[in-house]
Protein backbone atom coordinates (compact mmCIF):
# COMPACT_ATOMS: atom_id res chain seq x y z
CA UNK A 1 0.00 0.00 0.00
CA UNK A 2 2.79 2.17 0.44
CA UNK A 3 3.18 2.66 -3.20
CA UNK A 4 -0.10 4.66 -3.26
CA UNK A 5 1.20 7.99 -4.05
CA UNK A 6 -2.44 9.63 -5.16
CA UNK A 7 -4.40 11.59 -2.57
CA UNK A 8 -7.24 10.15 -1.39
CA UNK A 9 -10.86 12.27 -0.09
CA UNK A 10 -13.05 10.72 2.08
CA UNK A 11 -16.29 12.79 1.70
CA UNK A 12 -19.98 12.60 2.39
CA UNK A 13 -22.96 13.73 5.18
CA UNK A 14 -22.09 14.81 8.32
CA UNK A 15 -21.87 12.24 11.30
CA UNK A 16 -21.25 9.19 9.15
CA UNK A 17 -17.71 8.60 10.99
CA UNK A 18 -15.48 10.33 8.16
CA UNK A 19 -12.84 11.71 10.51
CA UNK A 20 -11.86 8.19 11.67
CA UNK A 21 -11.82 6.34 8.67
CA UNK A 22 -9.33 9.44 7.48
CA UNK A 23 -7.56 8.45 10.77
CA UNK A 24 -7.09 4.91 9.98
CA UNK A 25 -6.90 5.22 6.28
CA UNK A 26 -3.28 7.90 6.73
CA UNK A 27 -2.24 5.55 9.54
CA UNK A 28 -2.32 2.48 7.02
CA UNK A 29 -1.26 4.35 4.03
CA UNK A 30 1.50 6.79 6.03
CA UNK A 31 -0.41 9.65 4.60
CA UNK A 32 -1.61 13.21 6.65
CA UNK A 33 -5.20 14.57 6.58
CA UNK A 34 -6.02 17.78 4.92
CA UNK A 35 -9.71 18.65 6.76
CA UNK A 36 -12.07 20.11 4.12
CA UNK A 37 -14.47 21.37 6.99
CA UNK A 38 -15.11 24.97 6.51
CA UNK A 39 -16.21 25.26 10.57
CA UNK A 40 -13.08 23.52 11.55
CA UNK A 41 -10.90 25.83 10.46
CA UNK A 42 -11.75 28.44 13.11
CA UNK A 43 -9.64 28.52 16.29
CA UNK A 44 -11.77 27.45 19.50
CA UNK A 45 -14.65 26.25 17.73
CA UNK A 46 -14.13 22.80 18.78
CA UNK A 47 -17.20 21.03 20.89
CA UNK A 48 -19.40 22.63 17.79
CA UNK A 49 -17.52 20.83 14.55
CA UNK A 50 -16.95 17.70 15.96
CA UNK A 51 -13.11 18.31 15.78
CA UNK A 52 -10.56 15.70 16.94
CA UNK A 53 -8.92 17.50 19.67
CA UNK A 54 -4.77 16.93 19.52
CA UNK A 55 -4.90 13.72 21.92
CA UNK A 56 -7.23 11.99 19.16
CA UNK A 57 -5.33 12.52 16.22
CA UNK A 58 -2.71 9.59 16.62
CA UNK A 59 0.17 11.79 15.86
CA UNK A 60 -0.82 12.51 12.35
CA UNK A 61 -0.26 15.48 10.95
CA UNK A 62 -3.80 17.80 10.64
CA UNK A 63 -3.63 20.55 8.21
CA UNK A 64 -6.36 23.83 7.65
CA UNK A 65 -7.61 22.93 11.11
CA UNK A 66 -7.66 26.20 13.36
CA UNK A 67 -6.09 28.87 10.88
CA UNK A 68 -8.80 31.65 11.27
CA UNK A 69 -10.30 33.47 13.88
CA UNK A 70 -14.02 33.81 14.61
CA UNK A 71 -13.89 37.17 13.01
CA UNK A 72 -12.44 36.22 9.49
CA UNK A 73 -14.74 35.55 6.84
CA UNK A 74 -14.20 31.55 5.92
CA UNK A 75 -13.74 31.98 1.73
CA UNK A 76 -13.56 28.88 -0.80
CA UNK A 77 -10.82 31.09 -2.12
CA UNK A 78 -8.26 31.25 0.59
CA UNK A 79 -8.86 27.64 1.32
CA UNK A 80 -8.65 26.82 -2.42
CA UNK A 81 -5.31 28.40 -2.25
CA UNK A 82 -3.84 26.71 0.99
CA UNK A 83 -5.09 23.99 0.81
CA UNK A 84 -3.79 23.30 -2.67
CA UNK A 85 -0.17 24.20 -0.79
CA UNK A 86 -0.89 21.58 1.93
CA UNK A 87 -1.47 18.57 -0.47
CA UNK A 88 1.23 19.49 -2.97
CA UNK A 89 3.80 19.42 0.17
CA UNK A 90 2.18 16.61 1.66
CA UNK A 91 2.86 14.86 -1.75
CA UNK A 92 6.59 16.54 -1.85
CA UNK A 93 7.68 14.62 1.44
CA UNK A 94 5.97 11.30 0.00
CA UNK A 95 3.42 11.00 2.07
CA UNK A 96 -0.55 10.59 1.47
CA UNK A 97 -2.95 13.08 1.49
CA UNK A 98 -6.21 12.29 2.98
CA UNK A 99 -8.33 15.12 2.45
CA UNK A 100 -11.60 14.73 5.13
CA UNK A 101 -14.40 16.63 5.24
CA UNK A 102 -18.41 17.29 4.06
CA UNK A 103 -18.20 21.21 2.59
CA UNK A 104 -19.14 20.58 -0.73
CA UNK A 105 -18.15 23.77 -2.11
CA UNK A 106 -14.60 23.38 -0.71
CA UNK A 107 -14.27 19.93 -2.34
CA UNK A 108 -15.13 21.50 -5.76
CA UNK A 109 -12.33 24.22 -5.48
CA UNK A 110 -9.99 21.75 -4.29
CA UNK A 111 -10.56 18.45 -6.74
CA UNK A 112 -11.99 20.57 -9.94
CA UNK A 113 -10.15 23.07 -10.02
CA UNK A 114 -12.59 25.77 -9.68
CA UNK A 115 -11.85 29.21 -10.99
CA UNK A 116 -13.32 31.46 -8.58
CA UNK A 117 -14.79 34.60 -9.18
CA UNK A 118 -13.14 37.39 -7.46
CA UNK A 119 -14.39 39.07 -4.85
CA UNK A 120 -15.32 42.73 -4.11
CA UNK A 121 -15.87 44.50 -0.17
CA UNK A 122 -18.22 46.90 -1.40
CA UNK A 123 -19.94 44.61 -3.38
CA UNK A 124 -20.19 42.02 -1.09
CA UNK A 125 -21.22 44.50 1.44
CA UNK A 126 -24.05 45.72 -0.34
CA UNK A 127 -25.75 42.74 -0.96
CA UNK A 128 -24.61 41.93 2.85
CA UNK A 129 -26.60 44.66 4.13
CA UNK A 130 -29.89 43.40 2.15
CA UNK A 131 -29.84 40.07 4.03
CA UNK A 132 -28.88 42.19 7.22
CA UNK A 133 -31.97 44.33 6.49
CA UNK A 134 -34.42 42.40 4.33
CA UNK A 135 -33.70 38.90 5.56
CA UNK A 136 -33.51 35.62 2.68
CA UNK A 137 -36.43 36.87 1.07
CA UNK A 138 -35.23 39.98 0.36
CA UNK A 139 -31.92 38.52 -1.03
CA UNK A 140 -34.06 35.69 -3.20
CA UNK A 141 -36.17 38.22 -4.74
CA UNK A 142 -33.19 40.00 -5.80
CA UNK A 143 -31.50 37.10 -7.17
CA UNK A 144 -34.57 36.53 -9.20
CA UNK A 145 -34.78 39.37 -10.61
CA UNK A 146 -30.90 39.20 -12.45
CA UNK A 147 -30.30 35.53 -12.16
CA UNK A 148 -33.73 33.31 -12.05
CA UNK A 149 -31.75 30.02 -12.23
CA UNK A 150 -29.46 30.42 -9.68
CA UNK A 151 -32.45 31.44 -7.58
CA UNK A 152 -34.14 28.50 -8.56
CA UNK A 153 -31.21 26.42 -7.41
CA UNK A 154 -30.26 27.47 -4.54
CA UNK A 155 -32.21 26.91 -1.44
CA UNK A 156 -33.63 30.10 -0.45
CA UNK A 157 -32.97 29.81 3.23
CA UNK A 158 -28.84 29.74 2.14
CA UNK A 159 -28.81 33.73 2.68
CA UNK A 160 -25.09 33.54 2.29
CA UNK A 161 -25.18 31.60 -0.70
CA UNK A 162 -26.94 33.90 -2.20
CA UNK A 163 -25.29 36.90 -1.16
CA UNK A 164 -22.16 35.01 -2.96
CA UNK A 165 -24.33 34.62 -6.23
CA UNK A 166 -25.65 37.91 -6.74
CA UNK A 167 -21.32 39.78 -5.56
CA UNK A 168 -20.27 37.26 -8.92
CA UNK A 169 -23.48 38.26 -11.14
CA UNK A 170 -22.75 42.10 -10.31
CA UNK A 171 -19.05 41.36 -10.78
CA UNK A 172 -19.01 39.24 -14.03
CA UNK A 173 -22.26 40.06 -15.99
CA UNK A 174 -22.61 36.85 -16.14
CA UNK A 175 -25.13 34.01 -14.47
CA UNK A 176 -23.65 32.47 -11.63
CA UNK A 177 -24.09 29.05 -12.90
CA UNK A 178 -21.33 30.03 -15.48
CA UNK A 179 -18.76 29.91 -12.61
CA UNK A 180 -19.26 26.57 -11.78
CA UNK A 181 -16.65 24.01 -12.11
CA UNK A 182 -16.63 21.63 -14.46
CA UNK A 183 -16.80 18.02 -13.29
CA UNK A 184 -14.10 15.93 -14.88
CA UNK A 185 -10.85 14.12 -13.54
CA UNK A 186 -10.26 15.32 -9.86
CA UNK A 187 -7.14 17.25 -9.44
CA UNK A 188 -4.08 14.63 -8.55
CA UNK A 189 -5.98 11.99 -10.08
CA UNK A 190 -7.72 11.99 -6.75
CA UNK A 191 -9.53 8.91 -5.26
CA UNK A 192 -13.09 10.03 -3.70
CA UNK A 193 -14.64 7.90 -1.27
CA UNK A 194 -17.74 8.65 0.01
CA UNK A 195 -19.01 7.61 3.85
CA UNK A 196 -22.82 7.39 3.91
CA UNK A 197 -25.31 5.23 6.49
CA UNK A 198 -28.52 3.82 6.40
CA UNK A 199 -31.22 7.52 6.51
CA UNK A 200 -32.43 6.17 10.09
CA UNK A 201 -29.25 5.31 11.77
CA UNK A 202 -27.74 8.61 10.44
CA UNK A 203 -30.57 10.37 12.37
CA UNK A 204 -29.86 8.76 15.47
CA UNK A 205 -26.09 9.53 15.24
CA UNK A 206 -26.91 12.80 14.47
CA UNK A 207 -29.21 13.12 17.57
CA UNK A 208 -26.62 11.42 19.59
CA UNK A 209 -23.61 13.97 18.01
CA UNK A 210 -26.12 16.82 19.15
CA UNK A 211 -26.98 15.62 22.79
CA UNK A 212 -22.97 15.15 23.11
CA UNK A 213 -21.88 18.26 21.98
CA UNK A 214 -24.38 20.26 24.78
CA UNK A 215 -23.51 17.70 27.21
CA UNK A 216 -19.28 18.50 26.71
CA UNK A 217 -20.11 22.38 27.17
CA UNK A 218 -21.11 23.89 23.64
CA UNK A 219 -23.05 26.73 25.33
CA UNK A 220 -20.06 27.62 27.70
CA UNK A 221 -17.63 27.56 24.22
CA UNK A 222 -20.33 30.10 22.65
CA UNK A 223 -19.93 31.95 25.63
CA UNK A 224 -16.13 32.05 25.63
CA UNK A 225 -16.25 32.40 21.98
CA UNK A 226 -18.02 35.86 22.02
CA UNK A 227 -15.24 37.42 23.72
CA UNK A 228 -13.16 36.81 21.06
CA UNK A 229 -15.76 38.74 18.44
CA UNK A 230 -18.12 35.62 17.23
CA UNK A 231 -20.38 38.00 16.75
CA UNK A 232 -18.48 39.88 14.41
CA UNK A 233 -18.04 37.08 12.14
CA UNK A 234 -19.84 36.59 9.02
CA UNK A 235 -19.89 32.90 8.83
CA UNK A 236 -18.27 31.84 12.53
CA UNK A 237 -21.68 32.62 14.03
CA UNK A 238 -23.61 31.14 11.13
CA UNK A 239 -22.47 27.56 11.52
CA UNK A 240 -25.14 25.15 12.78
CA UNK A 241 -25.50 24.76 16.53
CA UNK A 242 -23.63 28.40 17.51
CA UNK A 243 -26.48 29.63 15.88
CA UNK A 244 -29.30 27.79 17.75
CA UNK A 245 -26.95 28.80 20.49
CA UNK A 246 -25.89 32.18 20.35
CA UNK A 247 -29.94 32.52 19.88
CA UNK A 248 -30.66 30.64 23.21
CA UNK A 249 -28.31 33.24 24.91
CA UNK A 250 -30.00 36.37 23.69
CA UNK A 251 -32.99 34.46 24.88
CA UNK A 252 -35.03 33.65 21.93
CA UNK A 253 -35.58 29.92 22.98
CA UNK A 254 -34.81 27.55 25.45
CA UNK A 255 -31.70 25.51 25.90
CA UNK A 256 -34.15 22.45 25.03
CA UNK A 257 -35.23 24.09 21.83
CA UNK A 258 -31.69 25.33 20.82
CA UNK A 259 -30.46 21.62 20.84
CA UNK A 260 -33.65 20.67 18.93
CA UNK A 261 -33.06 22.90 16.38
CA UNK A 262 -29.25 22.14 15.69
CA UNK A 263 -30.90 18.99 15.51
CA UNK A 264 -32.80 19.35 12.83
CA UNK A 265 -30.56 22.17 11.48
CA UNK A 266 -27.81 19.33 10.82
CA UNK A 267 -30.62 16.94 9.85
CA UNK A 268 -31.48 19.13 6.71
CA UNK A 269 -28.08 19.45 6.09
CA UNK A 270 -26.94 16.06 5.58
CA UNK A 271 -30.02 15.83 3.22
CA UNK A 272 -28.22 18.75 0.88
CA UNK A 273 -25.46 17.32 1.47
CA UNK A 274 -26.30 13.62 0.17
CA UNK A 275 -28.25 15.24 -2.87
CA UNK A 276 -24.65 17.03 -3.75
CA UNK A 277 -22.54 14.20 -3.09
CA UNK A 278 -25.00 11.92 -4.82
CA UNK A 279 -24.81 13.48 -8.00
CA UNK A 280 -20.89 12.81 -8.48
CA UNK A 281 -20.46 9.52 -10.26
CA UNK A 282 -16.60 10.05 -9.58
CA UNK A 283 -16.83 9.13 -5.73
CA UNK A 284 -17.16 5.38 -4.82
CA UNK A 285 -19.70 5.27 -1.77
CA UNK A 286 -19.57 2.94 1.14
CA UNK A 287 -21.34 2.22 3.67
CA UNK A 288 -19.25 3.16 6.94
CA UNK A 289 -21.51 0.86 9.38
CA UNK A 290 -19.60 -2.12 7.47
CA UNK A 291 -17.62 -3.83 9.65
CA UNK A 292 -14.40 -4.25 7.35
CA UNK A 293 -14.38 -0.33 6.48
CA UNK A 294 -11.13 0.61 6.71
CA UNK A 295 -9.89 -3.25 4.82
CA UNK A 296 -12.69 -2.33 1.94
CA UNK A 297 -11.54 1.08 1.18
CA UNK A 298 -8.47 0.25 1.11
CA UNK A 299 -8.43 -2.70 -1.15
CA UNK A 300 -10.69 -0.14 -3.51
CA UNK A 301 -7.64 2.57 -2.96
CA UNK A 302 -5.20 -0.30 -4.08
CA UNK A 303 -7.57 -0.67 -7.39
CA UNK A 304 -7.44 2.42 -8.14
CA UNK A 305 -4.02 2.77 -7.93
CA UNK A 306 -3.00 -0.06 -10.55
CA UNK A 307 -5.52 2.00 -12.65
Amino acid sequence: MAAVTRPIAVVGPTATGKSDLGLDLAERLGGEIVNIDAMQQYRGMDIGTAKLPPRERRDIAHHQLDVLDVTETATVARYQAAAVADVEAIRARGAVPVIVGGSMMYIQALLDEWAIPDTDPVVRAKWESLLADGGVSAVHEALRAVDPQAAATILPTDGRRMVRALEVVELTGAPFAASAPQIGTPRWDTVIVGADRETGLLDERIRLRTDRMFDAGLVDEVTALLGHGLRDGLTARRAIGYAQTLAHLDGEYDLAEARERTFIGTRRYVRRQRSWFRRDRRVHWVDAARADLVEHVLALVEARAMD
